[in-house]
């Protein structure tokens, strides 16, 4: 996988999402977008952004964004800081487990969420 968070990232997440039977499967009757708000912590000296565009089991775009100039309106953002969106991504914790103990935070209706926690 390319640096995250980059463009590469973005780009190569979209289309691991888009080649996923299991996110096809889970997500099949989700609609919304998601902000993963990459905060900056001790080991990253900014604040970094990735925008997706979920809808019925695939992503319809992607992008990153590197300021928090002009972010888009999202249904949901999932924040957490830097070091820990390492810890997701090497599959050390897991996004529900991640909001449980406090290293994330859902902005977004959370029973809607709830129904798609395999996705």
């Amino acid at each position: 996988m390319a640096e995250f968070p980059s463009e590469n990232w973005v780009k190569e997440y979209m289309e691991k999402l888009n080649g996923s039977k299991a996110y096809e499967d889970a997500g099949k009757t989700w609609e919304g977008d998601i902000l993963f708000v990459i905060q900056k912590d001790d080991t990253h000296p900014k604040d970094e952004y990735v925008y997706l565009d979920l809808y019925h089991g695939k992503c319809r775009s992607a992008r990153y964004i590197g300021s928090g100039d002009n972010l888009p309106k999202t249904e949901f953002k999932y924040i957490g800081k830097y070091s820990n969106w390492v810890k997701l991504l090497d599959k050390e914790i897991d996004p529900i487990q991640g909001i449980l103990t406090g290293k994330f935070k859902l902005d977004g209706p959370m029973m809607k969420i709830m129904r798609y926690t395999k996705a």
